[in-house]
């Protein structure tokens, strides 16, 4: 999920219909659809959205253009065929890593795990800079405090958050799920709230450097792809959900079905980011976002410490502590799975039987030091995002399908598809990217 949260759905076979039941009718929109595509709208939204503006904005408005414009398609069309990879699947109710199994051996599974494994465990070190980084902002511009030491605040945030843990993976995982919505209106509410602070700035191609090129404008869309693909990042729901329509309308029905429900979602997702994207943007200069991205701030942050609105200045960093704190906990859940079959895994391979507490102990010991150390040196996010969970999620999520699709013979029907070649050039230039940023 995105950038966003590793929360899953879990699809069982109670959900299929019996023998003598039938399955729903595919050409009429359901109760069922309309609770997955607010499902999947609630899981493509997540804090990754708080720095999607940085990004769209700081390059001024060819930026900002650029990502809208191609924001629907690359969320739209890598989802679509990550789903066609696994509704062929015999092996999708084990998830991805089933349908991986199933079409490229055990091998394959395990190169995946580890590939997936880094695309989460990056994300979550990523939010514990990110939460950090507000809760300090937060203390100093808001409570008028004076700047805790570094090392002690984000020692106590990360052990606050692996303390939430202990109520329960399954009960932290239904609590963060009841925030998404209230998360997703206060994105809204943040947005209409700045109407009032638009001003002209960001509106002229001039406002920032504007590439001048034909190899400015490929550089631009190459380093603003790593950010697209991760802020709307939803893959590991993906499973769960071509399950359920596979279940519910059948085999035949499905891809069309999936089609669907994901337009329909992917239009209100796109709609409610962009429209955050664009008020958060026009809000303040673009210089004032290259700050905010010097400063390693989420927008919301950085626009209560910069506007003049008690209202935003109180609601924004709390709407984002919120937000990383929710990304930080599904992703963890998610960290801890793919670490526990890895740890288990390794054992067996020296002839251990690792005991459950043993399992978890090394777990917990492994994520609070690395968390806890990334906080506090704190690297850049956008930099991470660019150089590491962008192209990682970009081969899972892009590439993987394309290279299934021609790969196996059950997804043959899905080849030589215009928009097959538009997720390969967004895969290899995402993954590329990572080492632009690196050099």
């Amino acid at each position: 999920m995105n950038g966003n949260t590793a929360e899953k759905l879990v699809f069982t076979a109670e959900d299929a219909p019996g023998k003598n039941e039938k399955y729903l009718d595919s050409k009429k929109w359901n109760k069922q659809d309309t609770t997955w595509a607010m499902s999947l709208f609630g899981t493509a939204i997540g804090a990754g959205v708080l720095f999607l503006p940085i990004n769209a904005g700081a390059g001024g408005l060819l930026s900002l253009l650029l990502i809208t414009i191609l924001a629907f398609p690359v969320m739209y069309y890598s989802h679509r065929a990550l789903a066609k990879m696994i509704y062929a699947s015999n092996s999708a109710d084990e998830g991805i890593t089933g349908t991986i199994r199933e079409y490229f051996g055990n091998k394959a599974s395990v190169i995946f795990n580890i590939v997936y494994f880094f695309s989460i465990y990056t994300i979550l070190l990523m939010y514990s800079v990110a939460l950090t980084n507000t809760t300090s902002s937060f203390m100093v511009n808001q409570l008028h405090m004076n700047e805790p030491p570094r090392a002690i605040l984000s020692l106590v945030l990360v052990l606050g958050l692996i303390a939430i843990l202990n109520f329960g993976q399954d009960i932290t995982v239904k609590v963060m799920s009841m925030l998404v919505f209230p998360f997703i209106a206060s994105l809204l509410f943040i947005a209409i709230s700045l109407i009032p602070q638009w001003n002209t700035s960001m509106l002229s191609f001039s406002s920032v450097a504007t590439p001048s090129t034909a190899t400015g404008y490929f550089n631009m869309v190459w380093l603003i792809l790593p950010i697209i693909v991760f802020s709307f990042n939803h893959s590991p729901i993906i499973s769960s959900f071509v399950m359920k329509q596979r279940a519910t309308y059948g085999i035949q029905a499905t891809d069309a079905k999936c089609s669907q429900i994901q337009k329909v979602c992917y239009i209100m997702t796109f709609s409610v980011v962009m429209f955050f994207v664009w008020s958060s943007v026009l809000s303040l200069t673009p210089n004032d976002l290259a700050l905010a991205k010097e400063q390693n701030l989420s927008i919301l942050s950085y626009l209560a410490n910069s506007l003049n609105s008690p209202l935003i200045a109180i609601a924004a960093p709390i709407i984002a502590f919120v937000a990383v704190t929710k990304s930080f906990l599904g992703h963890y859940v998610g960290v801890y799975e793919v670490m526990r079959d890895m740890v288990i895994a390794a054992g067996r391979a020296r002839g251990k039987n690792l005991k459950e507490k043993t399992v978890k102990t090394v777990i917990l010991v492994f994520v609070v030091l690395t968390c806890w150390y990334t906080a506090y040196t704190n690297p850049s996010i956008l930099g991470l995002i660019d150089s590491l969970s962008g192209p990682l999620v970009a081969s899972i999520l892009c590439l993987l399908p394309m290279y299934a699709i021609n790969k196996v013979p059950a997804l043959t029907k899905y080849k030589g598809k215009l928009s097959n070649v538009f997720v390969t050039v967004v895969g290899v230039l995402t993954v590329l990217a990572s080492l632009k940023a690196l050099f």
